[in-house]
Formats: structure tokens, C-alpha cells, sequence
């Protein structure tokens, strides 16, 4: 089974991620192929570094993640030539450990992508599961985690789908609202449903 697994910025998708991988799944986390897919003198790489310039890198020539972050959280048209370059080449290694993942007999495969609506790649998967947390909650954990003030969290959650509606999109959703152990509960009852079917 191939699980598309998203949600809302500061949804509690890692938790999940990791409940999954204790429970034997082979997990493909798109954010950290996109910093593989942009070390210093990769093809990404240089590509963000032909169309944003030098300024959104250190010195040791690292990409600077706050200050390009600044740049395409403010400007629409910015995040979507960011997008332009990197999604390409994220969905191309995902697709091919995929692959790779279902050649070696891996039962179950999760492909960890929070733009997974945003980004289109439901045909990669065939099973979508949502992380869900109302908005509210949503918004303060993220303040939290990321130690930025309510605009900038507004701006961030205003950057992806509504998480109401990513809830609706997906085969099923978790309420990561409450404890893990009531996660836990919530995803062996829908992988016990899916496997059923």
C-alpha cells in the first residue's frame, strides 16, 4: 500500500510519520529530499542560485532557508519560480525510491509530502491521509515551534490549502488534536480499514 501522508503546517505530521515507520512503513519525507535536492552545487542548487542570487545563501554557500523564506512567504510570484525549480526535481527522487521501495517487496510505502494538494502528486499514492488540528491550534503551535508572531503564522498558513479542506480532500483523516496514544488508536483503526478493502 502506497500512503500519501499530509496535513496543515504544524499539524503534527512528523508524529505520525514516525507512528507509521514504528509500525514497519518505508517513509519517503519530501522535506528532507528537498534539502538533499539543494546542497551546495546540485542542479537545484544552482538554479536558486541563478534566479534569487546570492543573497539567500551563507558564506559556506548553505541555502539560508530564513531569508529565502522571508522572499517567497511575502510574494506569491516568488514562492511559485521557487516551487518551479525544486518540485521537479523532489518528485523525480521520490518517485524513484518508490520504486525502489516496491522492487524490494516493502508492503508499506509513505510518501511524507505536506503540499501533497497543493503540489498535485495524489497520482503518486493511493491512499491520502490527512493529519488534521483545527485552525486555532493550528496557528499556536506553529507561533510556538517556529517562535514567530501571529502574521507571520497567518502568512504561512495562508501559503497552503485550507486545512479544512485538505481534511475533505483525503481518503481519511487523524485529529491530531489530542494525545498520542489517541492518534495511535486512530491510525491502526484506518490501516486495519484499508488493508480490508
Amino acid at each position: 500500500m502506497i500512503i500519501g501522508l499530509t496535513g496543515g503546517i504544524a499539524s503534527g505530521k512528523s508524529t505520525v510519520s514516525r507512528l507509521l515507520f514504528d509500525l514497519g512503513a518505508v517513509i519517503i519525507d519530501a522535506d528532507k529530499i528537498a534539502r538533499e535536492v539543494v546542497e551546495p552545487h546540485q542542479p537545484t542548487w544552482c538554479h536558486i542560485r541563478e534566479e534569487f542570487g546570492p543573497s539567500v545563501f551563507h558564506d559556506d554557500g548553505q541555502l539560508n532557508r530564513t531569508k529565502l523564506g522571508e522572499i517567497i512567504f511575502a510574494d506569491g510570484q516568488a514562492r511559485a519560480r521557487l516551487n518551479a525549480l525544486i518540485h521537479p526535481a523532489i518528485r523525480a527522487r521520490m518517485a524513484e525510491r518508490r520504486d525502489q521501495a516496491l522492487a524490494n517487496g516493502v508492503e508499506l510505502i509513505v510518501l511524507d509530502i505536506p503540499l501533497l494538494f497543493e503540489s498535485e502528486l495524489e497520482h503518486m499514492v493511493e491512499k491520502v491521509l490527512v493529519v488534521y488540528v483545527p485552525e486555532e491550534i493550528q496557528k499556536r503551535r506553529l507561533m510556538k515551534r517556529d517562535e514567530i508572531d501571529e502574521e507571520m503564522a497567518d502568512k504561512k498558513i495562508g501559503s497552503q490549502i485550507p486545512i479544512e479542506l485538505k481534511k475533505e480532500k483525503g481518503h481519511a483523516f487523524i485529529d491530531n488534536s489530542g494525545s498520542i496514544e489517541e492518534t495511535k488508536k486512530q491510525l491502526e483503526k484506518i490501516l486495519e480499514q484499508w488493508r480490508q478493502e
